[in-house]
């Protein structure tokens, strides 16, 4: 028996020994991947079809800065740049677009590639890539070839992320660099996920209610929900949505003004430009320079695509905000009763077209077939969810309609035109081509011109607002066309010397065209007004300045109406609290307590003013929206009550409740002096990698995090995450942030929040990070011998 015992305990202990070992192995031999795949900057590599020698200089920062004999050989050298540090996510992203995540990550990756393939994203960059002008194609082309090159390098090596999935790169194609714009149409077009809430929602309100949650401007009318009502309440829409990707409901916003040379210190226009998305590590943007005899340019960069995204040449600055545009709609299309194979349309019905689609599946022997079906206005999306006849009501099925959705769009060639345009004509032209998404441009001349374009296919409807799912059946609501390009917003050269956007109204009420009924609201764009009004004369400074702002219009005019509400505390804490908040100047700044208090009692105030009447879509309703509380507080003062309680609640009662219990939940997270709490110790800026944050011990190894200032309505844009668990958590702003001053485009500044390589172990994995958080910026320029002063590597390229 003790033998047995014995004999038992040393296999007990081999066991654990080769547990270590395996462990021990495991983990050296990780290490040893990631610390030997950090690309060398310097040194001297080939691309079969370049023209001639190109040299590539990093600066300090391992911003490259490109030195060509023409603009394809610059471009192929981006190719393998954007490949030698960004390759994985650039494989990501093809992946995404294309549908093809689930051979990478198994069957977690079946709901973004479901999502994909029924729009058919690859299928839409194949065809653009057919429908592209020569000279956009040739671009791509050798940027493909750039990339191609590295991929094919004997001195490169995969991206770890690659070597630890076991995957080995497929040849890279223009194709996937043409995903990219589709997947960014994605991105900032999402009014839809907005309809598909408020027709869930549908079971739960009256079209009061779903008003007063949604008060657009101009005046909303029910008239269409009312229509559909009861064949909305038919439809699991919450079906469609657990089938949509995650990345697709989170916000985007920027920030982008432009003033003229009577306007600036320098006597030439000056442009300011921060896009707002939501956060990772590595950062969506990577910044670039251009030099060759008959182009140059700098600016940020995305990797997958040749083209300045936000940047510059020698004539013109330019930048983008999103308009928020409602171009997109969800049509309830109804089966021929006599043959489900057709739907009905006005006079008749059209078959299906339909196709299938196999997916493959990492770990699974049998791969995955999806029958896409199709109609006159889109893609079926109410076969995404695995149980399709409960998500549509017997013979329906639902149809998204999107431009971006049509095999001739010209986005591409847009940006094309834009990176190359010399003077406003040629801008303009390139615009009309500016198909999907709608976004808002600024531009700068360095002749002095400034102006604003809203570029995009917008829908013209035969009726209805686009605010919910309408029929498909009768025609009513169909597109006959899109607004021409002469009638989109533009403005050029005002008489003000300025235009702002930070996603505002961008037209008046007497508009002829519907851009959108919800307009996001405009506390940014005030603040941004504010401080162009307080100085005569702007420069680089006082541009660096106002994007680093951190005063919240909101929470000075929200901050009042609050407090009037508020009973007299009777805790001493939250009289503490309370006190702190009346003498309080709305900056939301991370060393203050105010900033805090403000934003945690907003939050309980959502919870206690429509949590009940949402139930289980409060969370997708997001945050306090500010004019949707002063609505609630000031006349439709219903809200105030709590359907759960037999009780009827004033405001008095529910705003009191809700800063209570946002005392107590951060007095027990930070204790009992309100002057000692500080924003910045729960608002810190967070970065993920997308794959290893899914891993629970090397997620915070390898996450970048830092204390920042800032709020949701503020320029310095520091939106926090709306969970329970982590809800001060700074996930979405200024990921870049860019300065051009047309009087020396050189001088221009720009800055990303997380740095240019994506290898997690490279010291330029994060290192612009702290400047970033502290309104420090780059700067690009120099010439060879002046950058050589303080190169990190030079690289030679040749044919």
């Amino acid at each position: 028996m003790k033998r047995s015992i014995r004999y038992i305990v040393y296999v007990l202990t081999g066991l654990v020994g080769l547990a270590i070992v395996a462990v021990i192995v495991i983990t050296v031999g990780g290490a040893v991947v990631l610390e030997t795949t950090v690309p060398d900057y310097g040194g001297r590599d080939s691309i079969p079809q370049l023209g001639g020698q190109v040299t590539v200089i990093r600066d300090a920062n391992a911003v490259p800065h490109i030195f060509a004999d023409s603009p394809l050989d610059a471009y192929r050298a981006l190719g393998y740049l954007h490949a030698q540090d960004r390759f994985f996510q650039m494989e990501l992203a093809r992946r995404i677009g294309t549908g093809r995540l689930s051979e990478l990550v198994g069957a977690t990756g079946l709901r973004i590639d479901r999502f994909m393939r029924t729009l058919g994203i690859g299928r839409l960059a194949e065809a653009a890539v057919i429908n592209m002008a020569p000279a956009t194609l040739e671009t791509l082309d050798a940027y493909t070839e750039g990339v191609n090159a590295w991929l094919q390098s004997p001195h490169t090596g995969r991206p770890p992320e690659l070597i630890f999935l076991g995957v080995t790169p497929e040849p890279w194609r223009a194709a996937d660099s043409a995903i990219w714009g589709r997947l960014m149409a994605l991105l900032l077009s999402g009014n839809w996920t907005d309809e598909l809430l408020r027709a869930q929602l549908a079971s739960r309100l009256d079209a009061q209610q779903i008003d007063d949650l949604w008060p657009g401007e101009p005046s909303d009318s029910p008239t269409t929900l009312a229509s559909v009502a009861g064949l909305i309440r038919q439809i699991d829409f919450a079906g469609i949505e657990r089938a949509i990707p995650d990345f697709l409901f989170q916000a985007s916003a920027s920030n982008q003004w432009v003033v003229d040379g009577n306007r600036s210190a320098t006597g030439k226009p000056m442009l300011a430009n921060d896009p707002h998305l939501g956060f990772m590590a590595p950062g969506m943007w990577y910044l670039a320079r251009i030099v060759t005899p008959t182009f140059s340019g700098a600016g940020a960069t995305l990797p997958g695509q040749p083209f300045f995204a936000v940047g510059h040449n020698s004539s013109l600055a330019w930048g983008f905000t999103t308009t928020h545009a409602d171009t997109q709609d969800l049509f309830i299309e109804r089966l021929n009763p006599d043959d489900p194979s057709q739907y009905l349309v006005p006079g008749g019905s059209l078959p299906f077209e339909t196709r299938q689609e196999v997916i493959s599946v990492r770990f699974r022997s049998e791969p995955e077939i999806l029958t896409v079906r199709s109609t006159r206005h889109g893609p079926v999306i109410s076969d995404l969810s695995v149980t399709a006849a409960s998500v549509a009501p017997a013979g329906h099925v639902v149809a998204l309609a999107f431009p971006a959705l049509r095999p001739d769009d010209r986005t591409a060639d847009a940006l094309f035109g834009i990176n190359r345009a010399k003077t406003r004509s040629e801008l303009m032209t390139a615009l009309a081509l500016f198909h999907s998404p709608m976004q808002n441009l600024v531009y700068a001349f360095t002749n002095g011109d400034i102006g604003f374009v809203a570029p995009a296919r917008v829908p013209i409807r035969r009726s209805g607002d686009g605010r919910t799912p309408v029929p498909g059946w009768s025609g009513n609501y169909d597109w006959e066309g899109f607004v021409p390009f002469a009638e989109l917003p533009q403005r050029h050269n005002p008489s003000t010397g300025w235009i702002a956007n930070a996603n505002n109204r961008v037209v008046g009420k007497d508009y002829p065209h519907l851009i959108t009924p919800d307009w996001p609201e405009g506390y940014r764009a005030q603040r941004i007004t504010t401080l162009l009004d307080q100085t005569a004369k702007h420069d680089s400074d006082s541009f660096a300045l106002m994007q680093g702002d951190i005063v919240s219009p909101a929470a000075q005019q929200l901050t009042p109406l609050l407090l009037r509400h508020l009973a007299p505390p009777v805790d001493p804490i939250a009289r503490t609290a309370a006190a702190l908040l009346a003498d309080w100047d709305g900056a939301m700044a991370r060393s203050q307590p105010q900033p805090l208090i403000f934003t945690a009692w907003l939050r309980s105030l959502g919870g206690q003013l429509y949590g009940d009447e949402l139930g289980p879509m409060a969370s997708r309703y997001g945050g306090i929206r500010p004019r949707v509380l002063q609505r609630m507080l000031n006349s439709r003062t219903q809200w105030c009550d709590d359907i759960d309680t037999p009780a009827i609640e004033d405001c008095t009662a529910t705003v009191s409740t809700a800063f209570e219990k946002a005392i107590g939940e951060l007095s027990e997270r930070l204790g009992d002096a309100p002057a000692a709490w500080r924003w910045g110790e729960l608002h810190v800026a967070r970065f993920e990698h997308p794959v290893l944050r899914r891993i629970p011990v090397l997620r915070d190894l390898f996450a970048v995090a830092i204390p920042t200032s800032g709020g949701d309505f503020t320029i310095s844009r520091g939106t926090p995450r709306s969970t329970r668990a982590s809800p001060f958590t700074h996930v979405h702003g200024a990921g870049l942030r860019a300065i051009f001053d047309l009087s020396d485009l050189d001088s221009s500044r720009l800055m990303i929040a997380t740095g240019q390589s994506g290898h997690v172990r490279s010291a330029f994995f994060a290192d612009t990070t702290p400047g970033w958080r502290d309104g420090r910026y780059l700067v690009l320029k120099g010439d060879p011998a002046a950058l050589r002063k303080e190169t990190i590597g030079e690289l030679t390229l040749v044919p």
